[in-house]
């Protein structure tokens, strides 16, 4: 482990695969081919709505949003990941580690109270569709996008300063693709009790909370969907968050899936299991924001709508 004269951390070591050589190649193409597919959608998604003026509306003001989010989370982590499958064992300074981390727990913070506020959205679009464009205005959904972006980013300015104070005198191995914040944790050889307590308040806000506003909004949206008399009204209510709903379900069940499990007391055993960990974390990080994009548009005739006409503009400019 690398230090200078004032016994002060320089550097950590992301191991990721590199006990695996041949499932290193495998995963650089797979991570590869997916983060492609993360640029492309979601570029595609953003313009699709800026360029449509149909699709200027609270809905896909959010859809906006979480697909910048999902590439500016996808840009601050792939790309490390990519380099460690290319190198093995990727030695990573410690500024750069926790400006990495810095991005990726603001990003997934962010998303997390999004998808929020997004709930609410498809809450008074089913519950008060009369009086939607009213309580649904500018004055109402532009704050609340950027409470989410502000929240995410306190709060990663919070965690991040905390592990930054903490001192690393036993071991730099991250046993991870990138520097996640659990896994530096693990490194400390000091009291991490008020990192611990800082995680649990915001885990409280920014996973309890909204996934609790996104449970209760679901339980009104559903009450009021049985109230419509015609299938078909209730099948074009239901069709209107069914693409938010799938998301909320991949994002909220990847994370409870990796931090619910019990751990493993054989080092053997744990050394593997971090490295499952590490796989699930890839998967959530990677998987999801590609899928997004698809999510919103496959059932979604204003996009495919929207994408048809963008498409014909530039045939016949072409022309």
């Amino acid at each position: 482990m690398e230090r200078t004269n004032d016994s002060m951390l320089t550097e950590f070591v992301l191991v990721g695969l590199s006990a695996h050589p041949k499932l290193q190649t495998v995963f650089f193409a797979l991570v590869l081919w997916m983060y492609l597919m993360i640029l492309l959608g979601n570029g595609i998604l953003i313009s699709v709505i800026i360029c449509d003026s149909h699709l200027h509306t609270p809905m896909y003001f959010f859809l906006c949003n979480l697909s910048f989010l999902d590439i500016c989370y996808t840009s601050s982590s792939v790309p490390l990941i990519l380099d460690s499958f290319l190198t093995g064992r990727k030695r990573v300074s410690f500024s750069g580690c926790m400006v990495q981390m810095f991005l990726s727990f603001a990003m997934e913070a962010t998303e997390c109270v999004l998808l929020g506020m997004m709930a609410l959205d498809r809450y008074v679009a089913i519950c008060y569709s009369l009086r939607y464009s009213v309580i649904m205005s500018k004055n109402a959904y532009l704050p609340m996008a950027a409470g989410s972006w502000v929240t995410g980013l306190v709060d990663s300015v919070v965690q991040t300063s905390l592990a930054m104070q903490l001192p690393f005198c036993t071991s730099n191995v991250i046993n991870h693709f990138v520097c996640e914040i659990l896994a530096i944790l693990k490194l400390a050889c000091a009291d991490i009790s008020i990192n611990v307590i800082s995680m649990a308040g915001s885990n409280l806000i920014v996973l309890v909370i909204p996934l609790l506003v996104i449970s209760i909004s679901y339980i009104f949206i559903v009450t009021t969907i049985l109230r419509i008399p015609s299938t078909k009204g209730k099948r074009k209510a239901f069709s209107t968050c069914s693409a938010h709903l799938t998301v909320v379900i991949i994002f909220y069940g990847t994370i409870f899936f990796m931090y619910a499990k019990p751990k493993s007391k054989s080092s053997v055993d744990a050394d593997n299991q971090d490295i499952i960990e590490a796989l699930i974390s890839l998967f959530y990080g990677v998987m999801a924001p590609m899928l997004n994009p698809l999510i919103y548009s496959l059932r979604n005739k204003d996009v495919k709508a929207a994408v048809k006409n963008m498409v014909g503009r530039k045939n016949s400019d072409g022309i």
